[in-house]
């Protein structure tokens, strides 16, 4: 095939195709398969840095000072990602006290994090409190009486906001739908128990009240989700300080922006988004007599998935006549259990030869002894595959890693970060010696 058309593999700039050999991050990916080993996660270090300038220099500039940008680390969680966020002079929020413990070994600023969570234990409350982390996104009364009653037994007061519910259907993948009046996170606008819950917070001594936070969900493409929940956000300060004399300090919209999966997906302009969601909130602030309060984003997923690239090798190739074909990786459900949770898309090629004809429908799946290990279904790929062959999936940096297990006793992949030409290890290989070494 002469001047093979790769506009469908190609779905992110740090792509490209070089000898009929797919480059990530300038790199060859033959080349890395080869040095490191499969299933391999590898990481564009200088696209995370990018996206990162991307979005703290869009809310400096709308918001200056008082804007901010905070990783929401549950989308790759590794101390790696954490030096990097600090380096790029952004916050973090976590959402366990494991990513807390994995900040603080990266020297991570604790005063910069906000914990999140929608059943924070008392454990992790105390653990939180005493390693001095800035604030608590309060997801309920329950939660909110029992950071009062940790932080007096500590004698310390921590800053609290609480998440609302604004309401707000961002028509996304329904599992991942945030924002709705029936999500299990916050408390909602519609039903009063947000107005209720932050008269209670404002009478409750041993924490300090700033403002508030909402989410609507993830793989928003349109601003018109955020742009409704800032209308509903600040009528709700508005309506606060007109209640208590409370006005909010912190308004932390969340995350959610979408990311490339498929040439299909749409592609986002991250800074003009941004910017219109800034600039609507200091719209309203006026309109509202508001003082302009700090504003705070989280995204996650936007920073770091197409950053990611993963590797597997082709073991077999089961033909069953008259039915399907299977193409089976050394990987799976383990490193990647998206489409087993939510059917999600990717898009997937063979790195060793782009321009081979896609000729042979599959379904890719995993070495789990389970009938649902599966990468992706119905997909197109060369008939001439064979065992030891690469296979890519493409956009995986957001929430594979930091959601992989060890199903059926399987070690998790290594993170490999590239970088200006160069590759080194993040995150090391485990060995079937870690996965026996916490039984007794």
């Amino acid at each position: 095939m002469s001047n093979p058309d790769f506009s469908n593999d190609l779905i992110c700039e740090n792509l490209s195709v070089l000898d009929d050999t797919l480059y990530f991050a300038g790199q060859n990916t033959k080349s890395l398969a080869e040095k490191y080993g499969t299933p391999l996660y590898l990481y564009d270090e200088d696209r995370i840095r990018k996206l990162c300038r991307i979005y703290v220099s869009a809310v400096k500039e709308a918001f200056g000072d008082k804007g901010h940008i905070l990783y929401a680390s549950k989308a790759a969680s590794f101390k790696r990602m954490y030096e990097i966020v600090k380096e790029e002079n952004m916050g973090i929020d976590v959402v366990s006290g494991g990513e807390i413990a994995t900040a603080k070994k990266a020297d991570f600023p604790l005063n910069k994090a906000f914990f999140h969570s929608n059943n924070k234990t008392d454990s992790d409350i105390k653990y939180a409190i005493e390693n001095g982390v800035g604030f608590f996104v309060v997801d309920s009364l329950d939660e909110l009486y029992a950071i009062d009653s940790i932080a007096k037994s500590l004698n310390k007061k921590p800053n609290v906001i609480l998440r609302i519910t604004p309401g707000i259907d961002p028509h996304t993948y329904e599992e991942v739908a945030t924002g709705k009046v029936d999500s299990k996170f916050g408390s909602a606008i519609e039903t009063g128990q947000a107005k209720e819950i932050t008269g209670l917070a404002l009478n409750l001594e041993n924490i300090i009240l700033k403002g508030f936070h909402c989410h609507v969900g993830s793989q928003v493409f349109d601003s018109s989700v955020y742009i409704a929940t800032v209308y509903v956000m600040m009528a709700f300060i508005k309506e606060m300080k007109d209640a208590f004399g409370f006005e909010a300090e912190i308004l932390d919209l969340g995350g959610g922006y979408g990311v490339k999966y498929t040439a299909r997906d749409p592609e986002i302009d991250i800074y003009a988004n941004v910017l219109e969601v800034c600039n609507c909130v200091k719209d309203e602030a006026q309109k509202l007599s508001l003082a302009l309060p700090e504003l705070y984003f989280e995204p996650g997923r936007s920073i770091v998935a197409d950053a990611g690239l993963t590797l597997y090798t082709m073991g077999a190739l089961k033909k069953i006549t008259g039915y399907k074909n299977y193409i089976s990786v050394d990987g799976g459900m383990t490193d990647n259990p998206r489409y087993v949770l939510y059917g999600a898309e990717y898009t997937i090629v063979p790195p060793t030869m782009m321009s081979a004809p896609r000729d042979m429908v599959c379904d890719l799946v995993g070495r789990c002894c389970e009938s649902g290990d599966i990468i992706q279904e119905k997909i197109n790929m060369p008939s001439t595959l064979k065992r030891g062959d690469l296979i890519a999936c493409l956009t995986t940096g957001a929430y594979h890693y930091s959601m992989a297990s060890n199903y059926n006793r399987i070690p998790r992949p290594p993170v490999v970060m590239l970088k200006g030409g160069e590759s080194y290890v993040a995150v090391k290989r485990e060995t079937l010696e870690d996965i026996t070494n916490l039984d007794v």
